[in-house]
């Protein structure tokens, strides 16, 4: 009995030391972010997230940013970083990439409990497009190969109501990011955009709006999509599962723990999330079949 005691308190002396071993290996850990806005933007809405991170996890935190999402998709199936907040679609594309070695961790909720979100089409309030019929002959932009509102969700179903991108627009060119094409539109280099929104007052264009980006009035939408899946807080398979759970229960902690810096890094005063809920592999499998039908057909 006494050998049992000893060997017990021998076992639970062992956990927390077990937890602290990923932090030898670990000094640093590397979170991806997509390139949505621009890059000063981009860090300067997460260096709150950066602190809070430092702080709960008692490591260094960097965020890795690239010019386009599959820098940021390379890099975690290359074991470049550690961590990346992906949309849907690049998550399906990491998956691919990495032959499966990620896993998808965290989504966010929004206030009303949604869980999804929307790709959508913007055009200039003052060029007279209500509907995609209007767009024929005229230049569509999408944001990037590997987004999923930008370009993804609504080529698939643009195509299965009937358009044919190489017939029916003049051009349907890479913006680069979400924000150049919506600021393409503006400029007019661009006759719509693909982009995504939470709700009529939350998304790309808005939060363009309240950084003085564009003018409030200037974009208006002509397409919605049927609700996407918020893409996933998405991990390697290969990490250490304490450091995998530390970083989760983090997150989790974040809304209540700094809830204006989990604003900040999710939209500032447009921001619509209230938190995360947990999400597997299955939700965003569809995604992936998705992009498969998208290849078979770029090669067709």
């Amino acid at each position: 009995m006494r050998l049992f005691a000893v060997t017990a308190l021998a076992l639970l002396a062992a956990v927390p030391a077990m937890a602290q071993d990923w932090k030898a290996d670990y000094k640093t850990v590397k979170f991806g972010i997509l390139s949505s806005e621009n890059e000063q933007d981009r860090l300067a809405r997460y260096k709150g997230f950066e602190a809070y991170m430092e702080k709960t996890l008692g490591v260094d935190l960097e965020i890795f940013t690239a010019g386009n999402f599959d820098g940021v998709i390379q890099a975690l199936a290359a074991d470049q970083i550690e961590f990346a907040f992906l949309g849907s679609s690049a998550y399906a594309a990491a998956y691919t990439a990495s032959e499966g070695n990620v896993q998808p961790l965290l989504a966010s909720q929004s206030i009303n409990g949604a869980t999804g979100y929307y790709s959508i089409v913007t055009v200039r309030c003052d060029s007279g497009y209500k509907t995609i019929d209007d767009l024929k002959g005229k230049v569509l932009a999408f944001a990037d190969p590997d987004s999923t509102s930008g370009y993804a969700v609504p080529l698939y179903n643009l195509v299965q109501q009937g358009y044919e991108m190489e017939t029916f627009f003049a051009g349907t060119p890479f913006s680069g990011s979400h924000e150049a094409g919506v600021q393409g539109v503006v400029n007019k280099q661009f006759d719509a955009a693909a982009t995504y929104q939470d709700n009529e007052t939350s998304g790309v264009y808005q939060l363009m709006a309240s950084k003085g980006m564009i003018k409030e009035g200037e974009i208006c939408v002509i397409w919605q999509s049927p609700e996407i899946t918020n893409g996933p807080v998405t991990t390697r398979n290969n990490l250490p599962q304490p450091m995998i759970d530390e970083v989760k229960a983090a997150l989790l902690a974040l809304p209540t723990a700094a809830p204006e810096v989990y604003k900040e890094m999710t939209g500032g005063d447009t921001s619509t999330d209230k938190g995360y809920i947990e999400v597997n592999h299955e939700r965003y499998q569809w995604i992936i079949d998705m992009r498969a039908w998208i290849k078979a057909n770029r090669k067709s």
